[in-house]
């Protein structure tokens, strides 16, 4: 069996950004460069793979074997977790959905680049401004208190530019995906980020902070607002709305 990076595979709707709605098998890999707490919007909503990081638990084999059941699913999502943490992983695995004629989508807050033999076909860039960093002496899903060291971590590579630049350069495709929890500050990192980084308003999805349903029905008003005041895309979290906190391993 050929390890991998891999703690959940499953197959679902791709629910956010410009491929939303497609079927698509979900390959997420544990560990990640960030620690995201978004106040009211909650902790990461993927926290066992960053915030706590579980082991991995599924081989090369078994994305075969996935794919092999279902054939009628074209469509790859790479997430984490921070999936550019594993390049030789994410290299291997650009080249079976090339073998296979798979449409890979890779999300990535951009904390590090990777260069691929195939070049990947959506970067779903959401990085990281400042309504993430966890607040100090807060707790952790698991009840750790959250101290400067944690806090340090998350900012070291919370907005690595030459990172983000290569990835959208190097590769085909990519769409901003911004999370927002209300605030006017983030509202200004996220355009001020668009520009700097001169990325077209049509490749800009706006998505609500929030890891339950609660929040999130509160949020999506706020954001479709938002949305037709600047000229963004609209993404939802259809998911957690779905299935709340549900996880599928």
């Amino acid at each position: 069996m050929t390890k991998t990076p891999v703690h959940e595979l499953y197959v679902a709707i791709q629910a956010e950004g410009s491929r939303a709605g497609r079927p698509t098998v979900v390959v997420r890999t544990s560990g990640c460069s960030h620690r995201c707490f978004f106040g009211e919007g909650g902790w990461c909503d993927a926290w066992q793979s960053s915030i706590h990081p579980e082991k991995a638990k599924y081989s090369f084999e078994d994305i075969i074997e996935i794919y092999d059941k279902n054939p009628q699913i074209k469509e790859m999502m790479l997430t984490g977790g921070s999936p550019t943490m594993h390049p030789e992983f994410v290299d291997k695995m650009t080249e079976f959905c090339h073998d296979r004629k798979l449409f890979l989508t890779m999300e990535t807050e951009g904390s590090h680049f990777v260069k691929t033999t195939c070049p990947i076909d959506l970067i779903s860039l959401s990085p990281k401004f400042t309504n993430s960093i966890p607040a100090l002496g807060i707790k952790t899903p698991l009840g750790k208190e959250v101290d400067q060291k944690f806090i340090d971590q998350h900012n070291k590579l919370r907005l690595n530019y030459d990172a983000i630049f290569q990835l959208l350069d190097y590769h085909k495709d990519y769409h901003y995906k911004p999370v927002w929890g209300g605030d006017e500050q983030t509202l200004g990192e996220i355009e001020e980020f668009r520009i700097l980084c001169n990325i077209p308003k049509e490749k800009t999805f706006l998505m609500p902070a929030g890891d339950n349903r609660e929040t999130l029905i509160v949020m999506y008003k706020l954001t479709m607002d938002k949305c037709i005041e600047l000229g963004y895309n609209w993404t939802g979290r259809p998911h957690i709305i779905a299935y709340n906190k549900q996880r599928f391993v």
